[in-house]
């Protein structure tokens, strides 16, 4: 008989478990006792410098978890991506729970197959081993052998529904009740972050949603070589079952283990950084639990941009186009220091509320993000970003909305995995050229009017130094240059003589007139900077790296 899910409901969730105090009081009582006892040890043996004692330490807060149950392991994974916040002994071990937790007895296992595919396993498959090869908070996977190709079996936990329902509604009503007691205003609203979290892991354990969830991805990434997404076999996949082709790869874990198998660890990075803007920014669809465990190093690719493969499409989900122009805006509006622009941004994306005077921002915006792509790049990460909104949101009204939630998920431990592997690692190096060539070569009509934005001020007059600034951000490296020269000068061509390009035709003429007189020279100046970016020697070594590059 195969299982059936409901959906998350907070209010019907919570009633549920009141109306069962037997299971109610005592695990509320046991995870503040829990998280007293950590809280304590933490205390007196946090900053100690034995070894052993940190050994220990790491390894109680690696059982903590685990004995907390899926919901918990899975805050743990976002922690396990950070090495700038853990401390290298404790990382170690909390590694193991994005897939090397105890694994759940394998009976078990072979039983709800059975149940769920309606035949054995050995029925079903040629070879299925004794016992797993990874195990995770919410299943375990196996290699089992078919048609001489291998396949990655995950089978989920026993229990699992009554769990995760179980602890969401305990973590809902920790979080409201403590909320006023947290320093940060992002305790406002927590109980809707815990339920964004809730649905989300309602999602992630149920299979048949995941294997539409990987097909779509799939079909995103269709055309990008360097993305591969594992065959979804849909005769051996169900509500608790999920089969996919088998991945041969090495995990996204440490520097040493890709240069241990000749993989070069910052083509990963790139290809990580870049495919993660595409989903957020394009796609408007993302993977939210983009950790080491769920991304893999693969052979092939060059050394500019690695071959990677993603697993685990549980936790996934989607932004509004609304929000994702905005969000380029915010990133626009960063690049050009404009904060106060950068405010409305903020405003209109709900982490502001309507009545916030937005002037008395521009100074504070200004002290957080300002040179985040001059001098004081080499410093910006999100950590140091997130250390100073921490002061930012105990002075003013800002708050983080629910929809948000997954979204800096993922993009924390997608810069966190990017650490592991370069510690000198700035998302902001590889963000801000991706944004600028976008801008560049995308004609939609969304993008080509935050261009004109940054083109042409309020009163249509050219502003050659934003126009500079996006240029010199795309092609302040000699890489840059050879690998996007051509796409932007064509792109940029196409929109000039195309049916869109009219407005920017016709703003270029009006930004002539000044004073009911022709002027030339913000003309010149553009028609210099274009000059001297499109060289004939800069065209030249485009076409020379371009053609390298297919070779």
């Amino acid at each position: 008989m195969k299982s059936t899910y409901s959906k998350y409901a907070a209010k019907d969730d919570l009633f549920w478990l009141i109306l069962r105090p037997w299971i109610f009081i005592p695990r509320v009582l046991y995870i503040l006792l829990t998280f007293i006892f950590l809280f304590l040890r933490i205390l007196f043996q946090g900053n100690s410098k034995n070894k052993n004692v940190q050994k220990n330490l790491s390894k109680y807060l690696f059982d903590v978890i685990t004995d907390l149950g899926p919901c918990f392991i899975k805050l743990g994974q976002a922690l396990s991506t950070r090495p700038d916040l853990v401390r290298q002994d404790w990382l170690t071990e909390l590694t193991k729970l994005q897939d090397n937790l105890p694994a759940f007895d394998h009976k078990i296992a072979l039983k709800i197959i059975e149940e769920e595919l309606g035949s054995p396993a050995n029925e079903l498959f040629e070879e299925f081993p004794d016992s797993p090869i990874a195990s995770a908070s919410l299943g375990q996977v196996y290699k089992a052998k078919i048609n001489n190709s291998y396949l990655a079996v995950k089978v989920q936990r026993p229990n699992l529904y009554f769990l995760i329902r179980r602890d969401v509604v305990i973590l809902r009503f920790l979080g409201t009740f403590l909320s006023p007691l947290l320093p940060l205003n992002i305790g406002v609203g927590i109980g809707e972050i815990i339920d964004e979290f809730g649905r989300a892991l309602f999602d992630e354990i149920d299979y048949q949603k995941e294997a539409e969830n990987a097909l779509r991805f799939a079909n995103l990434f269709k055309e990008n070589p360097n993305i591969f997404i594992p065959k979804l076999e849909k005769q051996f996949s169900s509500k608790r079952v999920i089969t996919t082709s088998w991945i041969d790869g090495v995990k996204l874990r440490d520097r040493a283990l890709l240069e241990e198998n000749n993989l070069i660890p910052a083509s990963f990075i790139k290809t990580c950084v870049i495919s993660g803007l595409q989903q957020l920014f394009e796609f408007g669809y993302f993977h939210a639990d983009p950790h080491p465990g769920n991304m893999f190093a693969l052979k092939g690719g060059n050394a500019d941009c690695g071959n990677l493969a993603y697993v685990d499409f549980g936790m996934m989900d989607t932004i509004t186009n609304s929000d994702r122009l905005t969000l380029i805006k915010a990133i626009v509006h960063i690049i050009n220091e404009e904060y106060y622009l950068l405010a409305e941004d903020f405003q209109k994306l709900g982490f502001l509320t309507k009545e916030q005077d937005l002037q008395k921002l521009v100074e504070p915006l200004k002290e957080v993000l300002g040179g985040s792509f001059g001098a004081e790049v080499g410093n910006f990460n999100l950590k140091n970003v997130t250390d100073k909104f921490s002061k930012l949101m105990y002075s003013y009204p800002f708050r983080v909305p629910s929809r948000f939630a997954l979204i800096i998920r993922a993009v924390v431990s997608q810069e966190g995995l990017a650490l592991r592997l370069d510690p000198e690692f700035k998302i902001l190096k590889i963000a801000y050229p991706y944004i600028a060539k976008k801008l560049l070569t995308d004609n939609s009509e969304e993008i080509l009017d935050i261009l004109l934005e940054v083109v042409f001020d309020k009163e249509g007059q050219i502003q050659v130094e934003k126009v500079e600034s996006l240029l010199n951000i795309l092609f302040r490296d000699s890489e840059n240059i050879n690998s996007d020269l051509i796409p932007v000068a064509n792109a940029g061509l196409k929109l000039f003589v195309s049916k869109k390009g009219s407005e920017v035709r016709k703003n270029l003429l009006l930004s002539l007139i000044k004073d009911e007189k022709l002027e030339f020279t913000d003309a010149k100046k553009l028609l210099a900077l274009i000059r001297d970016t499109f060289s004939p020697l800069n065209i030249a070594k485009s076409a020379v790296q371009n053609i390298i590059s297919t070779v």
